[in-house]
Formats: structure tokens, sequence, C-alpha cells
């Protein structure tokens, strides 16, 4: 029998786009972890993608609403506060479904990591740099020079996507690509690179070949500027997950996990990763050092049958970790079995203890009203979820 504890919504934030009017995906924040004795602590965006423009909102810097008393309010408008903190509005160089963005801790700068470029943007639109590279469409060898040149092309409109992260103190840029970077000339040979950016002029400090055939792909940020995890999907031919190290003068790369596992996080102390497996079943915790497996858990011996589920049914006797998943603070993880409990009913979420050699369940979350998705944590004791609507994001404490 597992324990039930108690979520505590600590406040909510509204969405700053319309998600129909503007075209918009739902808000999530983003904390940035600052290195420091025990742990790390940083500040909080609350971001949102339009097709016109990138919104960035840091709510710790106005007054929002703290709705911890709140037992009911699954909607932002039953929370003014949050709407009126300041904005920051970036003009997106294409539409939204072209590729992948980040924002500056600062909130002084955005990356747009495009299908044929990575470029820096400042809130007044200005292009601050811009790196030319390969086509993330598939079948297309062109070094194009602009987005107009393939914006109505349908070859175009479902293409292969890198990614693109600030480093936690702001200084550089560590962006995926498609190769190869437009001043190299066309190889047809060129795939995948990792490259490390001087984020103030965009000059490429470091540089290369990844080695992947990449669909997608997302960083995750280590509290060391010089560290860097990234998960590159590539379908059914499994998920490499690399890891970067930059000295300064030489970008050196190591690849774990034999390409099974999906990196979601990294401890506050960055000590540790946490990754959940290709096919969800397990979860598991890393030494940083060597991505060596320190402990794991599988949902067949950890989480309970759905309670909802028909008792005739026994693919409900296996549940699956959601892909995404965190740490609350560095023994403790936020996990949900939310995609599989939809197809039954109630969407869990657990409370899973990291501490000594073993892994194990804790505690189910229960909410004052219905949540939907997965568990997003933010390293200081923090989660938070997406209202179903995706115009309110709830951050919860235990």
């Amino acid at each position: 029998m597992v324990d039930v504890a108690t979520a505590r919504l600590v406040t909510t934030f509204a969405a700053p786009l319309d998600r129909e009017r503007d075209a918009a995906d739902a808000p999530y924040l983003v904390r940035w972890p600052v290195p420091r004795p025990g742990g790390a602590s940083g500040r909080r965006l609350l971001v949102q993608r339009g097709d016109t423009e990138l919104v960035v909102v840091a709510p710790d810097r106005t007054g929002v609403s703290d709705a911890a008393d709140a037992a009911d309010v699954p909607e932002a408008a039953d929370v003014p506060g949050s709407a009126h903190a300041p904005a920051v509005r970036f003009p997106a160089p294409w539409p939204r479904n072209f590729g992948t963005f980040a924002v500056a801790p600062d909130a002084g700068l955005a990356v747009f990591a495009g299908v044929h470029a990575v470029r820096a943007v400042d809130p007044a639109g200005a292009v601050r740099w811009e790196i030319a590279h390969g086509c993330w469409e598939g079948s297309c060898r062109t070094l194009h020079t602009g987005f107009e040149e393939y914006a109505t092309d349908t070859r175009h409109r479902y293409p292969d996507s890198g990614s693109a992260v600030f480093s936690a103190d702001g200084t550089l840029v560590w962006a995926h690509i498609r190769g190869p970077v437009a001043a190299s000339g066309p190889d047809p040979e060129a795939l995948d690179e990792w490259l490390v950016i001087d984020a103030a002029d965009g000059r490429v400090l470091g540089r290369v070949d990844a080695e992947t055939v990449a669909a997608g792909s997302d960083h995750v940020p280590h509290p060391d500027p010089a560290l860097m995890g990234l998960c590159v999907g590539e379908g059914q031919d499994g998920v490499p997950l690399l890891w970067g190290r930059w000295d300064g003068e030489e970008l050196t790369v190591e690849r774990f996990c034999d390409d099974e596992r999906i990196l979601t996080a990294v401890s506050p102390s960055g000590d540790r990763f946490l990754t959940v497996t290709h096919y969800e079943e397990t979860l598991g915790v890393h030494r940083v050092e060597d991505g060596s497996v320190l402990a794991e858990l599988d949902t067949r011996n950890a989480v309970p049958r759905h309670p909802e589920a028909d008792p005739d049914d026994e693919d409900a006797d296996e549940s699956l970790w959601d892909y995404e998943c965190g740490f609350l603070d560095e023994e403790t993880v936020v996990a949900g079995t939310s995609e599989r409990d939809g197809e039954y009913g109630e969407q869990r979420h657990w409370l899973v203890s990291t501490a000594g050699e073993e892994m194990r369940v804790t505690a189910r979350l229960a909410y004052p009203f219905p949540i939907s998705g997965v568990p997003t944590a933010l390293g200081d004791g923090t989660w938070y979820t997406v209202s179903e609507s995706g115009d309110a994001l709830h951050v919860w404490s235990r």
C-alpha cells in the first residue's frame, strides 16, 4: 500500500498568450540553476511561444498570487496577480513549428534553433548573431539563407529539429544542429554537430561531430556552465545520451547509457542525473562523472495497478513512467504515470526517494482539484502542472 501525500498549491500563473488567438503553445517554467554549496538556486522564467512572438515573464520580480489556500482554482482567471507581471516580447523569426528556442537567464536574449540556422534575437527584434547550417528537412541539401526560401514548400512542412540552450550563467549557448555549418561549405557526409557558442557575439568556440541522426533533441543544463547534457531522439533507432565538457579550449563528449535512456534532469548539486528508459518502464539515477547507474526503479515493482482499470485488462498490470520527471531536491524525484493512466481515468503522480542505494516510491500525490499531464520539477522543492486547456500553470509543493 502506497502512502498519499497532499500537494499544496503555491501559486498559479496565467498564460501570457491566448492559445487560440495567438496560435501559441502551452506555457512552461524554466528555473536556472546557480552553483552554490549544497545545492542550486536560481530565478524562474515563465515562457510561452506563439507563431509571431516569444513572451517571457519573470514572475519572481512582481507580486504574484499566493494560491496556497485556494482549494479550487483550476483556471488562471481566479488568480489575477500573475497576469500583470511585466513581459519581455521577442519577435519570432519564423513560426513555432519550424524549430525550437531558448531564453537567456536574464531574459535579455532569445535563441531560435530553426530549420536552417541558429539565430539570436534581442527584445527589439534585432539579430545579434546567426549561425547558418544544413537543412533539417531530411532530403534537402541546400544551405538556405532565409526562412522565405522554404516557407511554402510542402517538403519542409514537418522537418526534423535540433535544439539550443543557454549555460547556467548565460555566457554560452550550446546548440545541436544539422551539419554542416555554412562557413564550412556543403558536405554530403555531414550529419549532426554539437556547438559551444559565445552568447555575446555568436563565435563558435567548440564543435564536434555528434554522431547522431536526430529527429529531435533536448538539452539539459548543468549547474556548472562548462557541462551540458544532450538527449537525441532517433525514433526507433534509439536515444543517444551525450555529456559535453567545455574546458575553455576544447569540447569533449562522452556517450552514456547505450542509446537506451532518455535524459530528463540533473540534480541540484550537479552530482547526479535522472533518466527513463526508451520504453518508459524504468527510472534510473546516474553518476554525472561517468554515467554509471546508482539506482533503478521499475514500475512493475513500484506502481500499483490503476484502481479504475477493468479487472480483466491485463495491460493495466504494468504502468509506464512519463518521459518527463525530475528532482524536487537532491534525494526526491517527482514522476508521473500520466500517459498510461489516462487510458483508465485519473492521472497519477508519485514521489520517489533516491536516498541510499535503492529508489522507492514513497507516496502518491493527491491534488485539491483535477490536474492533467506530467509534473515538471523545478529543483527547489516545487513542481508545476499545466491546466488541461493550457491557459494556466500551477506551482505545487509538498
